[in-house]
């Protein structure tokens, strides 16, 4: 192995431990959004050492327009992310997530978030609260984005790097053991080729003991199989089989682990596309407002 112990000073170790069973204790008891996103711009405001300016002008304090827009932004309900657009999602999930992944997101822009030690620890905890279900041992890194994080479902020991993307806009699992690399992508969702504004949403997996390496890419609907390795900068559009080795763009398996091929599928079998068993039954609510943003006539002149 090629990894060793580290550990903190004692005061720092206590320190640690009591930010972020503080954090931990907030949004444990947060049972509503509006009680959820008061516990996370508090904690925001704490972390960014904001304390008397915030309350200053809470009070009604003078402050210039570009202070007042920065202590806003501390409150999940004072901003917008990406996904709040989407209309298919579940709103009720998504009022809960949302102040979750502010959090997250805002984390991530202080110094404690280069602090490995403290910044693991917080993202775990914290991944308790957004995810669907978190296992023992999970290493999460600096600069990973998601859709919702209430889609996520990820496994014991898991460990992802930084600046990937977890595309949750339909269900992910991400089994025992998986490793995500640096700047890797891997999606539930796709668009229609013809209509773009179309998208369907998919069961994403990644397998126990997967490797999706640097940069790679993995498309909605695709399983990474079990002791599965992905090479960088691939992109899989095709299941990959347990065991196997897939490179290149688009991805194919090359050859299986050595001592493996006994219980592998042959090279030759594997690329099956099985992304139309893992298409979900998404609707958008009959309540929404539903628009075009392209406004644009898409039928192909030889429909």
């Amino acid at each position: 192995m090629t990894k060793r112990h580290v550990s903190l000073p004692d005061g720092a170790e206590a320190t640690l431990r009591g930010f972020v069973s503080e954090v931990d204790d907030r949004l444990a008891a947060a049972s509503e959004p509006d009680e959820l996103a008061d516990a996370v711009t508090e904690t925001l405001v704490d972390l960014n050492g904001a304390r008397d300016a915030y309350e200053s002008w809470q009070n009604d304090g003078d402050v210039s327009p570009t202070a007042a827009a920065r202590l806003a932004n501390f409150d999940p309900r004072n901003a917008t992310l990406e996904s709040e657009y989407y209309a298919e999602k579940d709103e009720d999930a998504f009022a809960r997530s949302k102040p979750l992944q502010w959090l997250w997101r805002q984390f991530d822009n202080t110094p404690l978030a280069d602090n490995v030690e403290f910044a693991l620890r917080f993202r775990r905890m914290l991944a308790g609260h957004l995810f669907e279900s978190v296992g023992d041992g999970v290493r999460l890194f600096k600069g990973i984005s998601m859709t919702y994080g209430h889609n996520i479902e990820m496994g014991d020991n898991v460990v992802v790097h930084d600046d990937v993307h977890l595309d949750d806009r339909g269900d992910l699992d991400v089994g025992d053991r998986a490793s995500i690399s640096d700047g890797v992508h891997i999606y539930t969702h796709d668009h229609d080729v013809v209509d773009q504004t179309e998208v369907e949403n998919y069961h994403t997996v990644i397998d126990d003991d997967a490797r999706v390496t640097q940069g790679a890419l993995v498309r909605a609907g695709v399983r990474v199989g079990e002791n599965a390795v992905v090479g960088s900068r691939a992109v899989v559009q095709n299941d990959v089989p347990d065991h196997h080795i897939a490179v290149g763009m688009p991805a194919k398996s090359i050859k299986i682990k050595p001592g493996w091929e006994s219980v592998a599928e042959p090279v030759e079998d594997a690329g099956v596309n099985r992304q139309a068993e893992r298409r979900l039954d998404d609707e958008v609510p009959d309540d929404i407002d539903v628009f075009d943003e392209f406004q644009r006539d898409r039928s192909p002149p030889d429909a």
